[in-house]
């Protein structure tokens, strides 16, 4: 009977995949598969027994309600509630299922583009799913591009790309109005902002004005010009990347504009065998080339989902201590600001749903932690006189605070 009831389910599964059956629908007739395979057997027993529970007379009296065929208001009562909590629970293992296995494929996607940086991958789709924006930074030829429009076409954004030089205008990036002598009117003409992606290539080349410009709608995505506000389509993400301070024809992002990145990540050399295959062109893909798994909409209730991960007070106690400790550190001139903090809680979520959980742990916290906060801070003249790097500071704050033991929800 297990086996025969196992394989049922597995069939039904796998037909709402294939015609991509609701949540509503599949829940309703997976309750109805026990019932078909045991004849509402247990159901009847269920039945009897709230009868006789909730009769409340004494024991000789319970069991001449068990033997009695007849249904009671108890059991009509109970069978409801038990249905309705079996179609509620089968309906949300539905969901986690297809929330997971979409973000598994974008995953896998991308990764046929890029070689031996999975590691970076998982951490950029992570702060998309947390709804954040993506800085990374690196010498040119290692990836940073591709990355960036591979998500793009992975998950069927609208992007657009916009090659930072001193040239560029901030009208070129969120728009402009222009006078139309036909109508007498001033009309908006949109900016090359008004997507889903934007690919901000070598960021730190251009104008500090033309910069300032994605301040607005990174914080709170809309873009305002000539008095007028307007909506960015969601999501909306930006990925920007930037060459190493000190590179020939560049200059340093304001602390402003590096806040607003919910995360900074490096994505280095490839190794010696993935190099090999990059050279040889034998498992590479063109980022053009590669097949979209997302719609939009679905990256848009993903993003929802991940939102409702569960943060243990403990946990969420344990990352603001974490950011007080780079305030207070003696190396430290500049410390994480609380919009750093909202941000690691939220990528400690999408964490934690990449890692197949609907709770965040704080390992959870230290594996995302320096991407969240190395941006940030900025260090004094001691932590420059004696070559302290912030990537030491911050493994040595992560040391100093203590891990909490209990982060799970009680159940009862």
């Amino acid at each position: 009977m297990p086996r025969a009831c196992l394989a049922r389910w597995a069939r039904w599964a796998v037909l709402c995949e294939k015609f991509a059956v609701g949540n509503v629908c599949y829940a309703l007739i997976g309750a109805a598969i026990p019932l078909m395979i045991s004849g509402g057997f247990h159901v009847d027993g269920y039945m009897d027994t709230m009868d006789a529970f909730h009769s409340y007379q004494s024991r000789e009296k319970k069991l001449e309600i068990l033997k009695d065929s007849h249904i009671g208001a108890f059991a009509a009562i109970m069978l409801a509630l038990y249905y309705m909590i079996d179609i509620a629970a089968i309906s949300e293992i539905h969901t986690q299922k297809a929330v997971s296995a979409l973000a598994a494929a974008v995953l896998a996607e991308v990764k046929r583009a890029i070689a031996g940086k999975d590691a970076c991958i998982t951490k950029a789709f992570a702060t998309i799913l947390a709804g954040g924006h993506i800085l990374i930074e690196d010498v040119p030829g290692v990836g940073k591009t591709t990355l960036a429009i591979a998500f793009s076409r992975v998950m069927g954004l609208l992007d657009h790309r916009v090659q930072f030089t001193p040239d560029v205008l901030p009208a070129d990036i969120v728009g402009f109005n222009m006078y139309q002598k036909e109508t007498g009117q001033f009309v908006y003409h949109p900016g090359t902002i008004m997507c889903n992606l934007f690919l901000a290539d070598e960021i730190n080349r251009t104008s500090p004005k033309t910069q300032s410009a994605l301040l607005e709608v990174m914080e709170e995505g809309k873009v305002t010009v000539d008095g007028v506000s307007r909506k960015v389509p969601q999501p909306f993400v930006v990925i920007a990347t930037q060459n190493p301070k000190g590179s020939a024809g560049t200059q340093l992002l304001p602390e402003s504009q590096l806040d607003r990145f919910m995360t900074c990540m490096s994505m280095g050399y490839p190794d010696l065998q993935s190099e090999m295959e990059i050279a040889q062109g034998k498992t590479m893909t063109k980022a053009e080339d590669l097949q979209p798994v997302l719609l939009p909409e679905q990256l848009w209730e993903m993003q929802q989902y991940v939102e409702q991960i569960y943060v243990h007070d403990n946990v969420a106690k344990y990352i603001v201590q974490l950011m007080e400790a780079t305030r207070k550190n003696a190396y430290i001139e500049l410390g994480v600001s609380p919009r750093g903090t909202i941000a690691c809680v939220r990528l400690a979520k999408a964490w934690a749903f990449l890692q197949g959980r609907n709770y965040v742990i704080p390992d959870d916290v230290t594996d995302i932690f320096a991407d969240v906060a190395k941006h940030r801070i900025v260090l004094n003249t001691k932590a420059r006189i004696g070559h302290v790097t912030v990537d030491a500071t911050l493994q040595e704050i992560l040391s100093d605070v203590d891990k909490p033991t209990t982060y799970k929800r009680l159940r009862g």
